[in-house]
């Protein structure tokens, strides 16, 4: 007969008036039974049921047993009772949630409203707990509070369903952002409302603001303005300054929001005296000569923390990899303070390993000519951030970073990772493509930067525009030697038809070769030298210049020149593609030595400068020049003519045609056309940009926009052409620029500026598969 064992456990839980519990026939159990599962498997129960079979029970221990299973969370209800020896269980379990819907939420997306449901527990087929429902319900309700959402309501429902199921949901009316109507500061004396609230994100309704969405209150933006208000202080000697409160207030619609801010400035604070303490490792005079901050200057906590950040710095290119400097100041009656830099420089750490990863076509050893921090030496943390610059001018990589990692076990190594994105390297030399100033580009081009990822370059082709026929081939290696000699050699073959560029008309053709060798001066800097030779074959069109034709008839039409040329090529350039800060500076001399059958010599000067104008270096200021000269000497008077510089069309001066600038050449007898540019020995030519973020592109290191300011002209000292300021020519407009799978795109659109009759004008220049 089943006997219910209730009593016996209830007993348990009420004391009698003596204070000892009620007692019931202890018995040892022969069987455990469990009624009333319907999706809990019994062997959940008896895992979670701390009593086995043969175990002797009294009521204490059922008690304990009946607890440990209610706290599974699985059940509502459990009953205990006994059929002889038999313990039977009867439990009711608790409703499975069959479906969740979410309705009504546009600022919190519902995969993470579902993501939160499912980390609470309340997920599809898992048991339903209402408690966990409603405190979910009020985290949901706190999230859009927290968003200004003062008005928001979340209403979470659970309706039942056959089979012990119900269906959860969640109906939200999110409400309006309340809006900033005042924004009140109490206590300020040195500054005024209006400074203080114009360093704030935080701003009153307004039509700017309600666009910007500064109008809309949150908990994380008024915290925000409160460092912003104590970092402004004291970066102005107001060491003592504090916020004594920050008070919220919300109208009784829930639409507008009122904000008190209580602040203590206290006295202003100058610097009476810098001390330094701790292991200094250096000179106290050398460290003193990094603190730009003198007695008698208004304290700074921006200024302490920059010169701590310059001191640590400065230890770490000793090697001391993890030093630590902190400044604290010492307040005076006299409102001055003294500063402390306490230096722990920690001990002196070395490499242990350089690692690279992320390089799958580029072999280790490339990288590691880059290196300038060694393996084995004193980590310096200049060697290692210029050797990261070092691969980014590679322009092999997207992106290099690099992280300094302590040996575990140790407390004087270092390992130093390098994690690089690799790019194509082989797509800024595309020969497959159009200008508007070769016209339509064929041919097969095989140009690789990194030759098989040995950091060599390769090019080979023959190619085929409206102007130029030409097949070249050329290597280089820049790891020649162990110290950074480079090595390479050229040969070509071209025909240029300078009529179809829309210069005078004749025909060149030019085949030789170079031989070169590159000289590392320091990091930055590089000499080189080579020598070459170069046939030209002069063949005149039917209406030929008259400069050309008496160039001829003075000095033939075959030339055989051999040359000596040297370079002078610093850069500190960040990357090797659009760069973004650094500069370039290249001087290049080209002379065809006596022996040959012309004697001249070029000079060309470029300048490249990038100027960050952000820390994201998302807006960038450019200046680019380039000025040639060049000229003959010794039986030659002049330069030869197919020598001569030009200027105008992308890459130089944008707005006008391509070579279109400068003298222009004198037409023979029987031409009627208009005389075609024929360039000079002197260039000079130079743009302004700035580069501003590509509206809509995520990827910025790719592509490139820029306002641009240009001006340039070429002219011929041999011919009168002096120079004179009001023959430059200037032009303004938006240039793009983006690195593409198939080669590099460029466009711009330009206004000429002063444009005088007779100039070739184009507002729209464009070039694919070309460098630039």
């Amino acid at each position: 007969m089943r006997r219910s064992l209730f009593g016996a456990v209830f007993g348990l839980l009420v004391t009698t008036v003596g204070g000892q519990p009620a007692q019931a026939d202890d018995f040892i159990v022969s069987d455990i039974e469990v009624e009333g599962l319907q999706r809990v498997s019994a062997g959940s129960v008896f895992s979670a049921f701390p009593i086995a079979v043969g175990e002797e029970l009294d009521p204490q221990v059922l008690a304990g047993a009946i607890k440990t299973l209610f706290q599974t969370g699985l059940f509502t209800d459990i009953q205990a009772s006994r059929d002889g020896n038999v313990l039977i269980l009867t439990v009711t379990e608790r409703p499975s949630i069959s479906s969740i819907e979410i309705e009504g939420n546009k600022n919190i997306e519902t995969d993470m409203l579902m993501d939160a449901l499912s980390t609470a527990g309340l997920d599809e087929g898992q048991v339903f707990r209402r408690a966990t429902l409603d405190r979910l319900e009020l985290e949901i309700l706190r999230s859009y509070v927290s968003q200004g959402r003062y008005s928001a309501r979340v209403q979470a429902t659970a309706e039942e369903l056959p089979r012990n199921r119900v269906a959860v949901r969640l109906d939200i009316n999110e409400g309006d952002v309340a809006a900033i109507q005042h924004i009140n500061i109490i206590g300020n004396e040195a500054f005024s409302d209006e400074e203080l609230l114009g360093l704030m994100e935080l701003q009153t309704s307004s039509l700017w603001a309600s666009i910007t969405s500064a109008d809309k209150y949150a908990r994380e933006r008024l915290s925000g303005d409160l460092e912003t208000l104590r970092s402004y202080y004291l970066d102005r000697g107001y060491i003592d300054f504090t916020v004594e409160s920050s008070q919220v207030s919300i109208s009784p619609n829930k639409k507008d929001v009122f904000i008190s801010i209580a602040i203590d400035e206290g006295p202003q604070y100058t610097v009476r005296d810098i001390q330094l303490r701790g292991d200094l490792i250096l000179a106290e005079e050398a460290m003193r000569n990094l603190i730009f901050i003198q007695p008698g200057d208004v304290y700074s906590r921006a200024g302490m923390t920059s010169t701590s950040e310059i001191l640590s710095r400065r230890l770490g290119t000793e090697g001391y990899a993890f030093a630590n400097v902190n400044a604290i100041p010492e307040t005076h009656e006299d409102n001055t303070a003294t500063v402390t830099f306490y230096v722990e420089p920690g001990r002196r750490a070395y490499v242990r390993r350089i690692n690279f990863s992320g390089n799958v076509s580029t072999r280790d050893d490339v990288l590691r000519q880059e290196m300038n921090q060694m393996e084995g030496g004193v980590a310096s943390t200049d060697r290692i951030e210029f050797s990261k610059t070092r691969l980014e001018r590679l322009g092999f990589f997207k992106t290099v970073n690099v992280e300094t990692v302590p040996v575990p076990g140790t407390d004087d190594m270092v390992d130093v990772n390098y994690t690089v994105e690799e790019q194509p390297t082989g797509s800024l030399s595309a020969s497959v493509g159009y200008s508007q100033t070769s016209g339509a580009i064929l041919g097969a081009n095989i140009s690789e930067n990194n030759f098989f990822g040995t950091g060599k370059r390769v090019s080979i082709g023959a190619n085929v525009s409206d102007s130029v026929k030409s097949a070249n081939f050329t290597y280089l290696d820049p790891y020649f030697t162990v110290d950074g000699v480079s090595r390479g050699f050229s040969l070509f073959a071209r025909e240029t038809d300078y009529e179809s560029e829309d210069i005078s008309s004749y025909l060149l053709d030019e085949m030789g070769g170079r031989l070169t060798f590159g000289y590392p001066v320091d990091n930055i800097t590089r000499l080189n030298f080579g020598v070459g030779y170069t046939h030209s074959k002069i063949q005149t069109g039917e209406f030929t210049a008259l400069e050309v034709q008496d160039f001829i008839a003075e000095q033939g039409s075959t030339y055989g020149n051999y040359f000596l040329f040297g370079s002078w090529n610093r850069s500190t350039l960040n990357r090797g593609v659009l760069p973004s800060d650094g500069y370039s500076h290249s001087l290049s001399l080209d002379v065809a030595v006596p022996g040959s059958d012309l004697t001249f010599y070029k000079l060309r000067h470029k300048t490249d400068w990038f100027q960050p104008l952000n820390n994201a270096q998302s807006w960038v200021l450019r200046l680019r020049t380039e000025v040639g000269y060049g000229d003959g000497y010794g039986d030659i008077t002049s330069m030869p003519f197919y020598e001569h510089f030009y200027a105008g069309g992308y890459g130089s001066v944008r707005g006008y045609e391509a070579n279109s600038l400068g003298p222009l050449a004198t037409n023979s007898p029987n031409d009627n056309s208009d005389p075609d540019p024929f360039g000079g020995n002197l260039l000079a030519e130079g743009s302004l940009e700035l580069i501003f973020p590509t509206p809509f592109a995520g990827d910025t290191r790719s592509m490139r926009t820029a306002f641009f300011l240009d001006g340039g002209q070429v002219f011929d000292s041999d011919r009168g052409y002096e120079p004179e300021v009001g023959d430059i020519r200037y032009s303004a407009g938006v240039s793009f620029q983006w690195i593409t799978a198939v080669g590099p795109l460029a466009f711009s659109l330009a206004k000429p500026l002063n444009d005088k009759p007779g100039d070739d004008t184009q507002v729209f220049q464009f070039s694919l598969g070309q460098s630039f």
